[in-house]
Formats: structure tokens, sequence, C-alpha cells
């Protein structure tokens, strides 16, 4: 590789006292570190953070530490997910946990990691640019006075004088786009491949947008999931939201006003079994939607899965589905206390669905039934209730009823299950065991000692819908794209040098011709590239 002027001359420079960054070594063999000034530790800190060895080793450890938010239930994505996880793991569950591994992108020692990247690669890359601006603007250097000596040296004789001569290899030179100086009347300098350079310079650059990018979406972004049934209304509003996650300058009651009504959901799944296991496997999921704005202009819209709803508030997209069966709960007088589509949450790929209904206005004591939604139910001994097909060949509902007080202290819960701390379970018949009730469409099931009776409408399906608006999307996909386009031209691209030096021959009429190469790095081509720039003059020998 070979060495710049630049760089011969910082080799050469030596090193002040009380500024050397490395230890010094005594005759005995110990090592002693330097004395230091504050102002010389600060300068001494900064160059190593601001060296591309160090960025590298940030990039990987950036990498690393995202891993646990790969691994690990993530309480902003999963909040019920990551209990249940901390609850299964009593001993690492809360160490993890007061670590940050379940908020791993807002923990501390997560941003540290980016922001000390993100220093680094301005640090590194700026003064970078700046030599590379005035190298693009100078000149080439002159020619080596013993142009044997360099990596790739030819020497031939041809026909010509030797101001013809190096007019026909300046044409040449030019011609495979080097960029040409004549420092004396017998010298030619060249050089090209100043794309290579600015490849990485484009690629780090790029990686910054990429940080600015991703920091943008974090601070200014919001993410939040609601349930929708169909023949429902979701109102873009804070209170509709069953989640929410806002970023640290977002204001959640500044938001875009439009409404979501979900008209239909058209859910495919295969009904043939092909002796592949695909009997059962969903094969399309749309729901159909009309969206109102905040002037009141209202038209019908399709999402389907990757292929989200865009709105002047955020994309809409279609994450998941299930069923939400009606359900109407009557107190002793038949008044309807409860009437509603409950949606239940799926388990499996037949959509064996959990769920609680709550009826905090019983008397005297509040009502609360959990259980499961099987589309297509069986009941067996050893699995119990379950579905054996995800559509609703024979829905059923399979529900435990009890009595108490469903949130004690005030304490919020899941909507998907039922807090009994403070309840019992209703008596069986006869007052034994636990009241169990298994109802199809259209039945009602009454209530033991004049409680009411609940009964089972039908069923509507639901679209699990999350709406996302990341403001750094567009900047974060432009710097990827530049990203990958810098690193193929710093791949790609040859930065070469080559010298020309011309003296007449002893024959009266010709010129003697010395051509030199240098490559930055290894360029097992460096040869072809000289046997091809002196093809230009003719008579050669």
């Amino acid at each position: 590789m070979s060495t710049t002027r630049d760089e011969t001359a910082l080799s050469t420079q030596p090193v002040p006292e009380g500024e050397a960054g490395g230890g010094g070594g005594r005759r005995d063999g110990s090592v002693t570190l330097p004395s230091l000034g504050p102002v010389g530790w600060l300068r001494y800190a900064w160059r190593q953070l601001t060296s591309m060895r160090t960025a590298l080793f940030l990039l990987l450890l950036l990498a690393v530490a995202a891993i646990p938010g790969s691994t690990f239930p993530q309480r902003s994505i999963d909040a019920a997910r990551t209990t249940q996880w901390i609850t299964d793991h009593p001993t690492a569950g809360p160490l993890l946990d007061r670590l940050g591994f379940f908020e791993v992108y807002a923990a501390p020692w997560f941003a540290a990691i980016y922001l000390l990247l993100f220093v680094s690669l301005i640090g590194c890359v700026a003064p970078r640019s700046r030599i590379h601006w005035h190298q693009v603007r100078s000149t080439p250097p002159r020619a080596p006075r013993r142009l044997e000596r360099l990596a790739a040296h030819r020497e031939l004789t041809v026909d010509g004088t030797p101001d013809v001569v190096r007019d026909r290899l300046r044409a040449r030179l030019r011609s495979r786009r080097y960029r040409v100086h004549a420092h004396d009347d017998t010298t030619l300098s060249a050089e090209k491949g100043y794309l290579k350079e600015s490849g990485n310079l484009v690629f780090h650059l790029a990686l910054i947008g990429v940080l600015l990018g991703v920091a943008w979406g974090h601070l200014l972004g919001w993410k939040g999931d609601v349930i929708l049934p169909v023949g429902q209304t979701f109102a873009n509003t804070l209170s509709r939201y069953d989640t929410f996650s806002p970023g640290p300058w977002v204001d959640p009651t500044d938001l875009d006003p439009y409404t979501i009504r979900l008209d239909r959901m058209d859910v495919q799944f295969e009904t043939q079994d092909k002796g592949r296991g695909q009997f059962g496997m969903p094969r399309d999921f749309r729901a159909f939607t009309t969206v109102t704005d905040a002037s009141g202009h209202s038209e019908p819209r399709e999402i389907a899965v990757n292929h989200p709803l865009e709105t002047g508030g955020g994309s809409v997209f279609l994450l998941g589905n299930g069923y939400a069966p009606h359900i109407t709960v009557r107190d002793a007088d038949g008044t309807v206390i409860y009437s509603d589509a409950t949606p239940f949450l799926p388990q499996d790929n037949n959509y064996t669905s959990v769920g609680a209904v709550k009826v905090p206005g019983a008397q005297p004591d509040e009502l609360g039934f959990a259980g499961f939604f099987l589309p297509t139910g069986v009941i067996d001994d050893q699995r119990g209730p379950h579905s054996i097909f995800p559509d609703t060949a024979d829905p059923q509902l399979a529900l435990t009823a009890f009595e108490g007080k469903l949130f004690p202290n005030g304490a919020p819960q899941s909507v998907y299950t039922l807090n009994t701390s403070a309840m019992k379970p209703l008596p069986g018949k006869d007052g034994e065991g636990q009241l169990r009730i298994l109802l199809r469409p259209g039945q009602t099931f009454d209530l033991p000692d004049q409680r009411g009776s609940i009964t089972f409408d039908g069923v509507e399906r639901f679209a699990g819908l999350s709406i996302r608006t990341d403001p750094g999307k567009t900047l974060t996909l432009v710097s990827a794209l530049l990203a990958l386009a810098g690193l193929v031209l710093s791949l790609v691209v040859r930065r070469r040098r080559v010298f020309v030096r011309v003296r007449p021959a002893p024959e009266d009429g010709r010129t003697v011709v010395s051509v030199g190469g240098l490559a930055k790095d290894d360029d097992e081509g460096m040869d072809d590239e000289l046997a091809a720039v002196l093809t230009a003059p003719e008579g050669s020998r």
C-alpha cells in the first residue's frame, strides 16, 4: 500500500513530550504511562473515540446489544407476555427487568452505545471528508525520480518526438478517466478512483443518516394498537387505543382527527387436505373499511397483510384477526346489563381463543365469565375445550362464572383475563363443583339463584389494527440505499496513480517511455492497466 505525502509527514513528525498517546518503555522492560494533563487526556480520549476502529467496534456492540430486543418479550409490544415471562422465571426475570432487557431500545445503556456511535462516526467522517475534498481539488503528485521502483513498471521505445508521445499518452490517460497534470515538460502525473473514497465516506455519512432517522422516529413517532370488531368505528383519539406508546416528544392529545369503520373482515383458510399439512392454514386476510377524514369526507379503503392503509395520521397495519362473540347478560328482571361483541384472543392455528366477560353492573355482586371461544368446538377428556378448524363450522362458547369484585384496589388488568382474587366461582348443579356453561349461537343459560342469564347471540370477527407514525422512515430508507451504493463504490472502484516520463532515444525520431503505477490497495490488475495505457503510442518496441 502506498504512503501519501501527508501520511509520510505525519509519520515522521516528532511527538511532543507530554502528549504521546501510548505508554513509555524503560530499559528494564517495564512500561509506564505518560504524564498527561487534563487537556492531554481529553485529546487522547477524543482521538480514541473518533477512530474508525472504535466506530466499527461500537457498531458491532450496537448489533449485539439489540439481540435481547428480539430474544426477550418487550413491554412496549406485549406487556402481558412480558409479565408472564417474568413470573415464569422468578430468579432471572426481575434481574433482567432491572437491567432493562424488556425495554431494550429505551434502556440507558442502549442509548449510551447509540450516542457514542453517533459521535464517533461524526468525529471520524468529518475530518476525512475535509481531507478528501482537498485531495479532489488538488493536482496529482509529481512523478517519482525512479519509476522502476514502483510496484508496476514498464519501459519501451516508440516512434515520435517526446512532445508528440507525451500528448498521445495524455489523451490515452484521459480516455481512461484519469485526471492528468504535467508538472514539467518530461513527465505526466495521472490519478483516478476518487469515487472509492467518496463511496466510503458516503457509506459512513449514510450510517449517520440511518442513526438520525431512527432517533427522529423514536422521538417524534408513536405506535398504538386497537381491537376493532366488525361494524364498529375507531376514532383516532388516545382514549380509543388499547395500547399506546408515544415517543418522548409526542403530545398524545394532538392526534390527527379521523375515523375508521370496519365494514367487513374476509378471512380464507385452506379447506382441502392435500396431504402436506396445509389443512386449516390461512390463505388471505382483508379488512374492508370506511375512512372519514377531519373534513367529513368518507371513502372505502382496504387493508391487507403487507398493504397498510396510509392516512394523514400514520400507517394502519392489519396485524391480526379473531372472533368477537356477541354476548348479552340480563339480570333477574330481564334487564340487559351487558351486551357487546367481546373479543377473544386466539391461542393456536385453529383459533382456540380465550377471553373474559366482565359485568360490573350486576347486583348484588359483580359478575365475571372466563373461558374459551371455539370456532369449531370439540371437548374431550385429554385436551378439554379446543377448536379443530379455524373457521366457524360449529362455534361454541365454554365459560365458567364468578361473582365478587372485578377490579380489586382499582388495579388495571387485561381485557382477555379475569382477576378472580376477590371473586368466588358460582356453584354448579345442586351446589356441587363449579358452574360450567356451554353455549352455541342463539342459546341462553339461566344463572342459578336468580342471578339472571347469559345469551350467546352470534359471532363477529375483529381486526387487530396497529397504527404507527414514523417521521424518520424516509430518511432511514434513503440513507440505507445511499449506504448500499457507497459500499458498492468502495468495493468496486480502484484507486490508481500512473506516472509517465519521456526522454529522447539515441536513435533520431524516437522516444523512451517509462511508465510506473501505484494502487492504494493490492491491485493485481495494475500491470494490465499500464499495458492498456501504452497501447496508444505507435511504433513501440
